[in-house]
């Protein structure tokens, strides 16, 4: 039997110092190989046997938690868990509070200070028991101390030296860290939380007759049908059926443009109706629709650590010890008890683990603010270390939709007679560059005539019979390439030579009876934009951008030489696909994107696949790592700068907390700093740490 996982949301949330005590406690139940609370308000469980899950709940409620507290649950709670920013807070101003009180007390009334010893350890033991119960399980279920153990043992000696209120000033800037670090967290969740907060509990359904009921969003059912009206949110998945409406899908996409929507268009639940009104039938409700998978594929991401988030727990447990150790020495070469809370008061493993941690949730939830998923921070910290993109063509760099760009007519032949014949002949026809031409036609709101019969000839072109119309001649109309045109013997040369393909274009041939009336040139356009993100990749330190595709060699290198691409691979399988990618990992880190079936492999294979834009399949966004909603390709380039800010970021972080908090020890030991000051020496570095985390989380329109 494989290994499996089990998710168990949280109803009460954990902090960051107790996630580490419960993932401990956790590996220790049999069957357990692993186990994250890497949000603190849900437990992922890896764990491999024939234990069933109600056994495991009941295991963890046994090990974890007491007869009177239960804290995991295995249904989803509907609200949200109670906030432990209100908590941090209170406890940070007691401490702060506390300690300015006591101060003032030992200068106003030091015989009453003195005489009041006892209470004032009772109020130092009470505002730090959150740390003392961390750190004293820690040493018993993990045997391994933490920061927490190396609190709790400063306030011991504090008040073994006979100044517990020295302490707390340690425990006020803690819980002032925390309080910071929790905000951030938060604040990355809102992010991804807001997605599925519908607000409206109802919706208005349409009935057999027409008429609209009120209805419960939960009694909705796949073909039903319902009317959103102006201002209102959509609440279900679902295709226009009537009606014409602007919609904004900036929860979904990112774009805070409005998308216009008519008859045909699909719609996602948590958009808003900016104006109109429109008649929807529903295909998915709940936990099917688009952002609901969005929101928990998140919440799984954020249970994926990032390598050095791991390395930064290896680091902070390495180096916990050094400050026990930095006061056994001091204290045996001195025996000053200042000196000794003076180490004990420098903790490296806050400013390491809660920097890394709040960065990395930081980022995905900034990504979910832009519309794009980020599957695990592993994948935020691989997108740094991007120096080859290797792009596919249809559907990434060009829109994946045919259009015509150019018609050509031939003389006394009016561009409207041309495109009308051309549409009657293809009217009924499937192909992508028929449906280019109707497109066209009837976006001109021009009627199209109806043929009598029609030939399809495979791979050559349409022969068809249409009548008079108008003021047009019909007859025998013969729709398709060069060669189809050369087989009923039809003079092409006013054309030229060109067949189009170098050019990267698609050309139709329109005659009437023997004579050519034009022709229609169609392209598959590049994305706008496009050549604008590749620059900024480049500057972004992408060293070289490769295009695959399975067209032709010409109009591969047409697309190629248009967007200054570095490298390209035409006439490309997908199984090709994949190997191309395994032959640049070999000397490159790779992100490949891309956005069809045929394209999933290579995604699969990449160090980073990003699907893109909303004509990506499923399998694609199963196969990538990073699913982008949005179809501007700029986007691709804020992804990458993300990844690239946030491990700067981290770097600092890493820089600044060793460099400050080795200072501190230092001046700690040679006396220079009273415990109070280092205190705040090591707090400010993890406060300063953690506010330089929660900048990826300055809300602005685009990731920088």
């Amino acid at each position: 039997m494989g290994c499996q996982y089990i998710t168990f949301p949280l109803q009460t949330a954990l902090s960051t110092r107790r996630q580490t005590l419960l993932e401990a406690t956790i590996r220790q139940i049999p069957a357990v190989i692993s186990a994250y609370a890497g949000d603190g308000r849900s437990l992922v469980i890896y764990y491999k046997g024939n234990l069933s899950l109600p056994e495991v709940n009941a295991k963890l409620q046994q090990v974890v938690f007491s007869s009177k507290t239960t804290a995991i649950t295995q249904v989803r709670p509907t609200g949200e868990p109670p906030s432990l920013f209100a908590e941090y807070r209170r406890d940070a101003i007691l401490a702060g509070t506390g300690l300015m009180g006591l101060q003032l007390l030992r200068l106003a009334a030091p015989g009453m200070f003195t005489a009041l010893y006892l209470a004032r350890c009772a109020f130092v033991l009470f505002v730090a028991r959150k740390f003392i119960a961390s750190g004293v399980r820690s040493l018993v279920v993990e045997r391994q101390p933490n920061a927490d153990t190396l609190t709790t043992t400063a306030v011991m000696a504090s008040i073994l030296g006979g100044k517990p209120e020295s302490s707390l000033t340690l425990l006020a800037l803690s819980n002032f860290a925390e309080m910071l670090t929790t905000f951030t967290a938060e604040r990355a969740r809102k992010h991804i939380s807001k997605l599925l907060r519908l607000d409206q509990q109802y919706v208005w359904k349409i009935e057999e007759g027409g008429h609209e009921v009120r209805v419960a969003v939960q009694s909705l059912k796949p073909g039903d049908r319902v009317g959103v009206h102006l201002g209102e949110k959509i609440c279900v998945d679902g295709r226009v059926m009537v009606g014409v409406g602007a919609v904004d899908q900036s929860s979904i996409t990112g774009e805070y443009i409005p998308a216009e929507k008519s008859e045909g268009d699909y719609v996602y639940a948590g958009t808003v109706l900016q104006n109109g009104f429109l008649e929807i039938i529903v295909e998915k409700i709940g936990d099917d629709t688009a952002v609901a998978r969005i929101v928990h594929m998140v919440e799984e991401a954020q249970t994926r650590r990032a390598p050095v988030q791991n390395f930064a727990d290896r680091m902070s447990n390495m180096l916990v010890p050094i400050s026990f150790i930095a006061a056994g020495l001091v204290y045996g070469a001195t025996k000053d008890w200042q000196r000794v809370l003076n180490m004990l008061f420098i903790d490296f493993s806050c400013g390491l683990k809660l920097s890394t941690a709040t960065a990395i949730s930081a980022a995905i939830g900034r990504a979910a603010s832009r519309g794009v998923l980020v599957k695990g921070g592993n994948y935020v910290e691989a997108l740094a270390g991007i120096d080859t993109v290797v792009l596919d063509k249809t559907g990434t760099i060009t829109i994946g939709k045919p259009q015509v760009v150019t018609v050509k007519t031939a003389p006394g032949v009016r561009e409207r007679e041309l495109l009308l014949l051309a549409a009657s002949a293809e009217y009924h026809s499937a192909h992508p560059l028929a449906c280019a031409v109707l497109e066209y036609v009837e976006s001109q709101g021009w009627e199209i005539p109806q043929h009598n019969s029609t030939e399809t000839i495979v791979a050559r072109g349409i022969l068809a019979e249409v009548p008079d119309f108008e003021e047009i001649c019909g007859g025998r109309i013969l729709v398709g390439s060069r060669r189809f045109m050369e087989e009923y013997q039809i003079d092409c040369q006013f054309f030229g030579g060109e067949s189009g393909a170098e050019c990267g274009f698609n050309l139709i041939y329109v005659a009437r009876g023997e004579a050519l009336l034009g022709v229609l040139v169609v392209s598959d356009p590049i994305r706008p934009k496009m050549k604008k993100t590749i620059n900024q990749l480049r500057r972004q330190g992408v060293d070289e951008v490769v295009m695959l595709t399975g067209d032709t060699e010409p109009v591969a290198k047409h697309v190629a030489t248009a967007l200054d691409i570095d490298a390209y691979h035409a006439e490309v399988l997908p199984e090709d696909k994949a190997a191309l990618v395994n032959r640049f990992r070999r000397r490159s880190q790779v992100l490949m994107v891309g956005d069809g079936v045929n394209d999933a492999p290579a995604l699969a294979f990449a160090d980073v696949g990003v699907a893109m834009g909303g004509r990506r399949t499923d399998i694609a966004v199963e196969s990538a790592a990073i699913t982008i909603n949005s179809e501007d390709p700029l986007v691709l380039s804020e992804v990458v700068m993300l990844g690239k800010k946030t491990m700067k970021i981290v770097q600092q972080n890493f820089t600044a907390t060793i460099a400050v908090n080795m200072a501190a020890m230092l001046l700690g030991a040679i006396g220079r700093t009273n415990p109070m000051v280092s205190a705040l020496i090591h707090n400010a570095a993890t406060i300063g740490v953690v506010l330089n985390s929660a900048r990826i989380l300055i809300a602005n329109k685009k990731i920088r």
